[in-house]
């Protein structure tokens, strides 16, 4: 049996995350998140906006941030990159109090002609990187939750929002998407690459907590050639955009 392949459906560890984290007064119970600095500093700027908590690691402390939009109260961090950091941090967010949880960021495109001018709604991801066999059994794909994704497509089309619902590939190793690989991904019908989705899928259906996810394009890998685009942007220029949609989803999610 290869290690991958053994787990272990137990809820407690030796070590929990409500060992070190302990709930915060008063935590809103929808949290949004997103892997660009630059997107949560210029939010965290905004008028009304506290820091409520913080996540400790030797990479460094980060705040969470409470914003009130629409008469609801929505916490907000950063999260870091990469399936382990990622997991670790929304666990820590829901032993502070969060019931529900928003995700968006970029992601590399695999189908240039699906994904142009569109947000991608992941229905299901590939589970090329090892946190996700820790939450759910082995199985090469997860799929995401019906209802979770109904509320993403919800909000994209009240507000008119282009998108594309399909298959993405989580990969930890950003520097071996080689070419064989990728040629494989794109006739599984995979139609962007990142490298967190299908651990957070696993992980909020291990915890049973409602999550929504959504990637927006940014370098492509449809080509023969790295075709870096926006990526250096971290979805800077789309930052109102992108974050005004993660709050519309977070308020319907509490519906």
């Amino acid at each position: 049996m290869t290690i991958v392949k053994d787990f272990d459906d137990s809820k407690t560890a030796l070590i929990n995350p409500s060992d070190f984290t302990k709930p915060v007064d008063g935590f809103p119970a929808i949290c949004v998140s997103t892997f660009s600095e630059k997107i949560i500093e210029k939010f965290a700027t905004m008028d009304n906006v506290s820091v409520i908590a913080q996540l400790y690691s030797a990479n460094g402390i980060l705040p969470v941030y409470k914003i009130p939009y629409k008469g609801v109260d929505i916490a907000f961090y950063l999260s870091r990159v990469g399936a382990p950091a990622c997991v670790a941090g929304f666990e820590e967010v829901v032993a502070m109090g969060a019931k529900k949880m928003v995700l968006f960021g970029s992601c590399g495109v695999l189908d240039d002609d699906a994904a142009k001018g569109r947000i991608i709604v992941p229905i299901s991801a590939i589970r090329d990187e090892g946190t996700s066999y820790h939450y759910l059994p082995a199985a090469d794909e997860v799929q995401a939750e019906n209802h979770s994704t109904d509320v993403l497509v919800r909000c994209l089309e009240k507000y008119n929002y282009p998108y594309v619902k399909g298959k993405v590939w989580t990969t930890d190793a950003i520097y071996r998407e080689t070419a064989g690989k990728i040629e494989k991904r794109k006739q599984q019908r995979c139609i962007g690459v990142d490298m967190e989705c299908s651990a957070m899928l696993a992980v909020s259906q291990f915890r049973n907590i409602p999550f929504v996810q959504f990637l927006f394009g940014a370098d492509s890998l449809d080509n023969d050639a790295w075709e870096a685009k926006d990526l250096l942007e971290y979805g800077l220029t789309g930052a109102e955009k992108y974050m005004a949609l993660a709050f519309e989803c977070a308020v319907t999610l509490l519906l």
